[in-house]
Parts: structure tokens; sequence; C-alpha cells
């Protein structure tokens, strides 16, 4: 591991200014990601900044909208009343992630935060232009099981690993950053990059900023939401394919509906074209199939991940049936 000092900030003022030193520093907190990164050699900051001190780890409700701490551990979240009340996909996915253990350390704002498990991204001695911008991407002609089929690039193809992203992208969720220059939000919309020609550029934080928190909206129907998994294994395990949907059905038809897709998408995807068919249509299995089928519209496979297009196919359309089963 490279040589690096460590330092406790006691506000956010301090670790803005801590952090502003350079763009070697970096905010750890759980450190459940970056330290990994850091042992392999991807990362390798001067100065790691602890900011644990910091007032951030409270779930509270705002108005209209319940605010995460970006502190907050994830196993925290995912047994708050209020969150599995109002927010049950949120519940799942993290209950899902990880291992309890880590789900003990990880915080939501490193959650969000997390970077790719692609092997290439991982390994210093092969081609990936998300470490190294213009060496290529191994993945496009290599081992790409596990990659993405929806979002991708000529320079990368690399799956967005968070499941908690993923019903943020679902529910619209608002990120809250601090920085020098001020306060800002940024819907989780415009929050995460699509690869393109600069898969490096992974989201619209700038090195200096920190996210202080999340806010995910009340939504009236948010309690009738569930979120599936698809995954190699039961447990400590990234998803092949998953997906978060909410229903609000009135007598048999569906009068508003979220939908996301994990485990194919380089971003969390959500699904616009998804939620318009099945808006003000019957919640049916054919409704079910034709929204799925336009969920994964676009979506190209590279060999060996070629399986994950159906696999989202039917892993939505499940997840629907599953909301209206508990209806």
């Amino acid at each position: 591991m490279n040589p690096f000092r460590f330092a406790r900030a006691e506000s956010t003022l301090a670790a803005l200014g801590a952090v502003a030193s350079g763009r070697h520093a970096r905010f750890v907190a759980g450190g459940t990601n970056i330290l990994d990164l850091m042992k392999v050699g991807v990362e390798m900051p001067e100065l790691l900044i602890d900011i644990n001190a910091l007032p951030l780890r409270s779930i509270v409700r705002r108005g209209d909208a319940l605010h995460i701490g970006a502190l907050a551990r994830l196993s925290d979240v995912a047994a708050d009343a209020q969150v599995r009340a109002a927010f049950p996909m949120v519940a799942i996915a993290l209950e899902q992630s990880a291992s309890p253990q880590l789900r003990n350390m990880a915080s939501i704002g490193g959650n969000v935060l997390q970077r790719t498990r692609c092997p290439y991204f991982r390994d210093l001695a092969t081609a990936c232009n998300k470490r190294a911008p213009g060496t290529g991407c191994g993945a496009i002609g290599g081992m790409n099981r596990q990659q993405a089929v929806l979002g991708t690039s000529d320079h990368c193809i690399a799956t967005h690993a968070s499941d908690l992203a993923v019903t943020l992208a679902a529910l619209e969720a608002r990120i809250h950053i601090d920085g020098r220059a001020g306060s800002r939000d940024a819907s989780i919309r415009d929050f995460y990059r699509l690869p393109g020609e600069t898969p490096h550029v992974e989201n619209v934080l700038a090195y200096d900023e920190l996210i202080t928190g999340v806010s995910l909206p009340l939504l009236a129907y948010g309690g009738n939401s569930t979120y599936l998994k698809v995954r190699d294994r039961a447990q400590y395990e990234f998803a092949l394919a998953s997906a978060a949907v909410a229903l609000d059905i009135a007598n048999g038809t569906i009068r508003q509906a979220r939908v996301a897709l994990g485990g194919v998408g380089t971003i969390p995807w959500r699904s616009l074209e998804a939620e318009t068919l099945l808006s003000n249509a019957p919640a049916t299995r054919v409704t079910f199939e034709k929204a799925a089928q336009a969920a994964v519209a676009g979506a190209r496979g590279y060999g060996q991940n070629d399986f994950k297009i159906a696999l989202a196919q039917r892993t939505l359309i499940r997840a629907l049936e599953m909301v209206v089963e508990r209806q």
C-alpha cells in the first residue's frame, strides 16, 4: 500500500478545508471500498480524512421527504422503522448488500460513491479506461459475464455495483452536497455520469466536495414496493440483475409506477419507458412483459453477458408480480 497521511475532521468545514489541500486527498467513513482499492493500488491518496465525527447519521423526516445522513450505516438504515414502512425496497436492497459485518461499517454516502467491481478495473496489469484513461477496455473482448448491457460505450462496460443506488434511482432521490463554494443538491438522475468517452468521470461530485446526505421523496405508494436481486449465490454477491419497483394500483389498474434496474447498467438504470407503459394499464402479466421489453430496449450484450438481457426482463416481471401479490 502507498504511504499516506491520516487526519480526523471534527466539522464539515474542517473536512472541506483538508481535502482542498490537493486532489490526492480522500474522505473515509466506513472505508469498506476505498481501503480495498488502496491495497491493490487503484487508489493512492496522499491524505485520508476521517469524517466519522461529523453529525451526519440522522434519519429524519423533513417536509415531504425522508432525509438520511451520509454517515448513517447501511444496517441502521435497513432497520429503521420509517424506512421499512415508507420504502420497503430500500430496506430490502440494503439487507441484501455485502455481509452483516460490512453493512455495520459501510456508510450511505460511501455506498452511493462505491466504484465498480470490474476485475479489469482492479487489476493494474490490464487495460481499463476507468482506472487509466486511454488504455482501453479489457472487458469488452475479455471476461464480461458480470458486466453491463445498458448505458455502455466503446470505452467502458463496467457495471455499477450498488443495490441501494438502484432504489434511489427509482425513487428520484436527491443527493445533498457541501463544498467550499457552498451547498447544492443534485437529482440522482443527474448525479451519475454515463461512461461515454470519459468513463473515469463517474459522477458530478468535485474532488473537494462532500456528500452530506440523501433525501427520499415520500411517495404515497412508496410502501407498495420491493427490490428483487438475482445473483450467483444467496449471500455476499453482487447482482447479475435486479429490479426496484413501486406501484400505485387501484381496482386492478396501475395508476403510477417507478422502475429501476441494477446489475445490468453502467449506472443505476431507471426506465421511464417501462414506467410509461405501466401507467394506466392493467396489472397483468401481459402488461409486465411489455414493460420489461421496453426496459431493456437498446441493451447490448458482449458475449458472455448476453444472457443478462433476458434475465433483466424476467427479474423485472417477477418484481412487479411480487408487488401485486403483496397488496
